[in-house]
Order: structure tokens, then C-alpha cells, then sequence
């Protein structure tokens, strides 16, 4: 079907393009200010969780990159006392706001779909296994892996679980079980009905409903976006999906963004993109050191459309083959990234180190930007607990 404004479609520029895309994703403005946790949630759709810290947690990072107020508790207390977020796999493990739950239940059929013919699930135990686990936890509470003692059959293989840990995380993905809490970072699993509001748990939408709901989000956050792009930001729907949904869409305007190459791509935007583009202000000028899971940075290709920024991680690369290191945070200054930089936080000596620095090619790093990355650092080092010497 066609699209509105096909005869002449809106283009943006890429200077315009980047700076919607940090605005929609709370990166357009200063960090600083009130913090409301979970409209912070809310405008990212989720966040995604790591359990590296090499400085403080991806999820951490995350979300302090967009307030500097935040506190690692903060995000514990949403999930484990209010309730008012859940964990579950968008690309990735994540949390999402608990609002979100009555369109994610096709995402637990769905990925207990994908594991029913996954090979990683062979030793998955029986149905009569997994109600025995279940029966402990509803009498015991919630229970973490370490409560069980089955052992993997294939010792010493990367990604190997034993049958207890399969059995936990298959019901947790088709939404039979929950995460509770989390004690330094290990995750306690629940019975779904007694951490999911009943409310949110009792509401029906059609499977169309969730769809639809899933591509008008995604591109509400993503502010113009491929077909691709819709379908990777929560990975919940399928990419025939998204092209049926985009079918049904006559309305929406078709765009064409100017890339960092030059080239101008057709893309989508939402209603009202002409509202967005007036209203976005220059990105602050304040310099970020990014997470390398940020959800700015997550989409390589998309990254490197916008920004003609390549970056990619290497933690799971072998030594020899890194072109930068194992860890390495992108540095955003303004509308354009000016750096990586390599950091680990020393916790016995409780300090922040570099261990290496690249400025981009073609960017002056003069004494007042190294100053402003000093500062960065500094309030960096204070979210993981640790110093930066001056």
C-alpha cells in the first residue's frame, strides 16, 4: 500500500536526524534534574541487563547516562518492593515497566516456541520435573538456581546448564515464573501469579492488539525507523509482521534521512514527526561516556548510518583479535561521538583507571575537552563507588 506524502516525501537532514534520535532517547538533554525512575523506563521501553561490571552494570549506566542522580538501588527497588517493573528477553534480558505486561504475552509463547526447538534445551527436564520445581517454590518462596543441586551432563562447555537451571529459565521465558529479586545480581524466581498484578494478568488483547501495540511503540521511541529497525528494538515481533503492520499503515509518513555517508534512505516516522523535528533542541554540549550496551549504541548499523560511527563489542572476541579492548565505552559529545575509552574501576584500591584512549579521527582534543572527560569521569567514578584521581 502507499504511504502518506509518497509524492514528495519529508526528508531530515542528518544533523536533524541524530539530534531526534538522542532526544527520543533521553540523551538530547542535560542529565541532571528531578528523577522520575520509571517515566525514564517508560521513554526507553526497556532496559537491557548485563552482568559485567567492569565500572558499574550496564543497566546502571544506562540509566544514570540520562540522569546522574540515579543510584544503583534505585532500579532494585522498582522490581523487588514496588513491583512497578518486570524482567523478561526483549533482544536481550531486560526490565520493562509492569504496564507493559498485557502486550508481552505473545512474547512468552514466542520464546518458549523458539526453545522448544532450540538444541540448548534437549536436557530440559519433564513436565513432572518442572512441576516439582515449581511445588518448591510454592511452598519454599521465591528460590534462586543455587537452591538446587542437578549437575550439567557436559562439564566445562561454554553455556551449559544443568537440568534444575533449564527448567527454571523455560518456565521463566513462557512466563510460568518471574523474577522476584535479585541479590548481587543473582536472580530469585517466583510463581508469575504472585509477582504479575492480577489486573494486568487478567487483560486479553488479541494477538493482532500486541502487534500493533509493539510497532506503534518501537517507532514512537525510535522516531524514524526502517522495517528493521521496528523489528529489532524489542525482537517481540517478527519481520513479516512489522511489513504486514506497515501494510495497514497508509497513514504514516514515509521519510528519507540523510545517513553520515551522505545518502538518503526511506525510512518511517510517526504521526506528527513535523511537531518532533520543530520541537527538538541542539543536543547539551556535555560530554557522556556511553555504556557499550546503550541502547544509542546498540544497533551498529544504525549507528553507523547516523553517526559514521563504528564501534562494535569485544568482550567475547579473543585478546589477539581486538581492534580496541575488551570493554570499550563510546564518548558522546553534543550530536557526535568524539572517542572510546577503556575503563575499569579498581574496587580493592577504589578508583576509576584508564587503561586506554582513542580520540576519532579528524576530532581536536584540545585542554577544554579533556577537561570536560576529567569531569565525566568523576562522576562516573561516583556512580560506581570508586575515585578518579585527578
Amino acid at each position: 500500500m502507499e504511504h502518506a506524502d509518497h509524492a514528495k516525501p519529508l526528508r531530515i537532514d542528518n544533523r536533524t536526524a541524530r539530534r531526534l534520535w538522542l532526544t527520543s532517547q533521553g540523551l538530547g538533554q542535560t542529565p541532571t534534574g528531578p528523577l522520575d525512575l520509571l517515566d525514564l523506563i517508560r521513554q526507553l521501553g526497556f532496559v537491557q541487563l548485563d552482568t559485567i561490571q567492569v565500572v558499574s552494570r550496564a543497566h546502571h549506566h544506562i540509566l544514570w547516562s540520562r540522569n546522574q542522580n540515579y543510584r544503583e538501588h534505585m532500579l532494585d527497588r522498582l522490581l523487588a518492593r514496588d513491583r512497578n517493573i518486570f524482567e523478561h528477553f526483549t533482544h536481550d534480558a531486560s526490565v520493562l515497566p509492569m504496564e507493559f505486561l498485557p502486550m508481552w504475552q505473545r512474547q512468552f509463547r514466542r520464546k518458549r516456541e523458539q526453545l522448544d526447538r532450540s538444541g540448548w534445551f534437549r536436557a530440559l527436564p519433564d513436565e513432572g520435573e518442572r512441576a516439582a520445581i515449581k511445588a518448591r517454590i510454592e511452598a519454599e518462596g521465591a528460590l534462586s538456581t543455587k537452591a538446587f543441586d542437578t549437575k550439567t551432563s557436559t562439564p566445562g562447555q561454554m553455556w551449559a546448564r544443568p537440568p534444575h537451571k533449564l527448567a527454571l529459565d523455560y518456565m521463566w521465558f513462557g512466563g510460568e515464573l518471574a523474577t522476584c529479586h535479585r541479590v548481587n545480581f543473582t536472580k530469585f524466581y517466583d510463581l508469575a501469579e504472585r509477582i504479575y498484578p492480577d489486573h494486568l494478568r487478567a487483560r486479553e488483547l488479541s494477538d493482532s492488539e500486541q502487534v500493533d501495540w509493539l510497532c506503534n511503540a518501537a517507532l514512537d521511541r525510535l522516531a524514524f525507523a526502517s522495517a528493521g529497525d521496528i523489528q529489532r528494538f524489542w525482537d517481540a515481533v517478527s519481520r513479516s509482521e512489522v511489513q504486514a503492520w506497515l501494510d495497514r499503515k497508509p497513514e504514516l509518513p514515509a521519510v528519507e534521512v540523510e545517513t553520515a555517508q551522505g545518502q538518503w534512505i526511506k525510512v518511517f516516522a510517526p504521526m506528527g514527526i513535523e511537531d518532533r523535528i520543530a520541537a527538538a533542541k541542539s543536543p547539551t554540549s556535555r560530554l557522556r561516556i556511553l555504556n557499550p550496551f546503550d541502547p544509542v549504541v546498540r544497533d551498529r548499523a544504525r549507528l553507523e548510518r547516523l553517526f559514521g560511527f563504528e564501534y562494535r563489542n569485544e568482550m567475547f572476541v579473543p585478546a589477539a583479535k581486538r581492534l580496541w579492548g575488551y570493554y570499550v565505552f563510546p564518548i558522546l559529545e553534543g550530536d557526535r561521538f568524539v572517542g572510546r575509552i577503556e575503563l575499569k574501576a579498581d574496587r580493592r584500591a577504589a578508583t576509576l583507571n584508564v587503561l586506554n584512549f582513542w580520540p576519532e579521527p579528524g576530532i581536536l582534543w584540545g585542554e577544554a575537552r579533556h577537561e570536560k572527560l576529567a569531569a565525566e569521569l568523576r562522576r562516573l567514578a561516583r556512580l560506581a563507588g570508586v575515585s578518579f584521581p585527578n
